[in-house]
């Protein structure tokens, strides 16, 4: 057994340890990352910013760490630089949505309008009258001569009992005569059964002897299809001898793409053009759509049924079918709106001068250049049209850089995309918090502003308002200056500042037509205040008031 020095079996004994310690790491990292994480969030709160976390976990309830990380946040972005990336807005409206579905058509026979010509029972062809493919027929044209020894005896079998009810018409027995009617109607049908017509056994009574040929007729009027009869040959009844298609009518059997099956209805009319009569359009309607999918090519077959007077469509032509579809109004979106990154749907609505929502949207078909709105917009909001990638970037950047943290403003969680120079009422870093008795601190008292017929006013308490809790009241009164008390009210509240999302609170209604909130004013410099009136019946009221707080921004020293 070997020998160890003291100094081999210490090291020994550390490796061993710190394995030990490698593996309790790796089979308990999930358990003893949520024993520690407490005790991380206790110190945080001994070095200050205990009030800072409370907030960041009351502006996201609800949502886990990683789903916080993960969302975008607000973009800010100012006029000028707007109007250097194109960023075009419009409001979202109802409109009338119309699109065509163009797609490949094959023409085909009208399997209904199609007869095939079987016979009853067997022999050998004669004569053939119609002896061609393509040849048109007449409804009772001769087709051919058949030659059938069960044919030849069903004959004899009438002609015996025509006779017999001849010799016992005068019969006195009731019963006699009876049977020989039942006898002879029995023999006239089973040669209707062997498709002989009353005709041609009218022709067999008159004559008095069995017809040794017996010729076939067309049941119908069109063309021929299909002919597998010859002069001679020995036909059986499970033989099609002619296929006969009648062409007045025919079928254009179209693919449509999957995407495009919702906009497919029975009854839609088709236009079908050709490349055979390029100057002349062809109008049919939708009568079937096939219930199911062409696994190579995805599309379903719709059949569409046209008139053929003049027999210019021909089966197994190739065209083009356009359908016009007509979704009615709808609620819709420009195509060049929406963001689609496969696991979301993401439009951009504007939240203020220069303050872009990202918004998770629910779309229905695409309609031409539009979609439907299923979920997530409401008629009258503004989304952003053009520019909708920058401000994807811009939101992505402010959102996933979190340079300043996560900062509890009572709902507010501000991620800063980059320290430099903020766009916070002219302030600029080392500025804030220098002097709270500069110009910056608002020291007016109620602001009003006019709009759809209300008259809003404004003010906070304190006044003027500083940082931390505030309360904010509002009086709405109308045009004859009457108190509205039966509003829904709720403030927004955010600052100028790159990834600053803003924060939402109802107002709760008091004394008529005065409502009030408390926020948190958690920062230092020039706040956004947007009240949002809703009235039943009533156009919405949005107004805008500008807030400036004064003092130090709390746990962000140095700026």
């Amino acid at each position: 057994m070997p020998s160890f020095t003291a100094r081999q079996r210490r090291l020994i004994f550390v490796g061993m340890v710190i394995g030990t310690l490698i593996v309790i790491m790796i089979v308990f990292h999930n358990t003893i990352w949520t024993t520690v994480q407490p005790l991380i969030a206790t110190v945080s709160d001994e070095k200050g910013n205990t009030e800072s976390s409370m907030n960041s976990k009351e502006a996201m309830p609800g949502q886990s760490s990683t789903e916080m990380r993960t969302s975008q946040a607000y973009a800010m972005v100012k006029p000028a630089r707007q109007q250097l990336i194109g960023v075009k807005t419009a409001a979202v409206k109802r409109q009338s949505l119309q699109t065509i579905i163009r797609a490949v058509g094959r023409v085909e026979y009208d399997e209904q309008r199609i007869t095939h010509v079987n016979l009853r029972m067997e022999g050998w062809v004669e004569d053939l009258f119609v002896d061609s493919t393509g040849q048109l027929v007449r409804k009772g044209q001769p087709l051919f001569t058949l030659y059938s020894q069960e044919l030849v005896a069903t004959q004899e079998e009438y002609l015996l009992a025509l006779r017999a009810k001849e010799d016992i018409r005068n019969s006195p027995l009731l019963d006699v005569r009876e049977q020989g009617e039942q006898l002879l109607e029995a023999s006239r049908d089973r040669l209707r059964l062997w498709t002989i017509t009353d005709n041609q056994i009218e022709k067999l009574a008159r004559r008095g002897k069995p017809q040794t040929y017996v010729t076939i007729f067309s049941p119908t009027a069109g063309y021929i299809v299909d002919k597998k009869v010859f002069k001679g040959m020995y036909v059986k009844p499970e033989m099609t001898v002619y296929s006969i298609a009648d062409l007045s009518t025919i079928w254009v059997l179209a693919d449509i793409y999957e995407y495009e099956i919702p906009f497919i209805q029975l009854g839609q009319a088709g236009v079908l053009t050709l490349d055979a009569h390029p100057s002349e359009t062809f109008h049919g309607e939708i009568t079937y759509i096939y219930p199911y999918l062409n696994q190579q090519t995805r599309t379903v077959k719709v059949r569409l049924v046209f008139k053929n007077p003049t027999l210019r469509l021909k089966p197994e032509m190739y065209g083009t079918v356009r359908i016009q579809v007509n979704r009615g109004e709808k609620l819709a979106v420009a195509e060049e709106a929406v963001l689609d990154s496969g696991t979301r749907t993401m439009v951009f609505v504007v939240r203020g001068e220069g303050l872009f929502e990202p918004r998770e949207v629910r779309l229905g078909p695409k309609v031409g250049s539009y979609y439907e709105v299923a979920e997530g917009l409401q008629k009258g909001e503004r989304i952003v049209t053009s520019g909708t990638f920058l401000l994807d970037s811009e939101s992505k950047l402010a959102a996933s850089t979190n340079m300043m943290g996560a900062l509890g403003m009572g709902g507010v969680k501000m991620e800063q995309a980059q320290m430099g120079q903020m766009d916070m009422g002219g302030m600029k870093r080392g500025e804030m918090g220098q002097d709270k008795n500069r110009s910056q601190v608002e020291t007016t008292a109620t602001k009003k502003k006019t709009a759809d017929g209300l008259t809003l006013g404004f003010s906070t308490d304190p006044t003027p308002a500083r940082m931390g809790d505030n309360r904010v009241h509002v009086t709405i009164t109308d045009i004859n200056n009457k108190p509205v008390s039966d509003a829904k009210v709720q403030l927004t509240y955010t600052m100028p500042m790159s990834g600053m999302i803003p924060a939402t609170v109802p107002m709760a209604g008091g004394e008529p037509g005065m409502y009030k909130a408390k926020v948190n004013l958690g920062m230092a410099g020039q706040w956004g205040l947007t009240i949002e009136v809703q009235r039943s019946g009533q156009p919405e009221v949005k107004e805008t008031f500008s807030v400036m707080v004064g003092g130090k921004m709390s746990g962000m020293s140095g700026m």
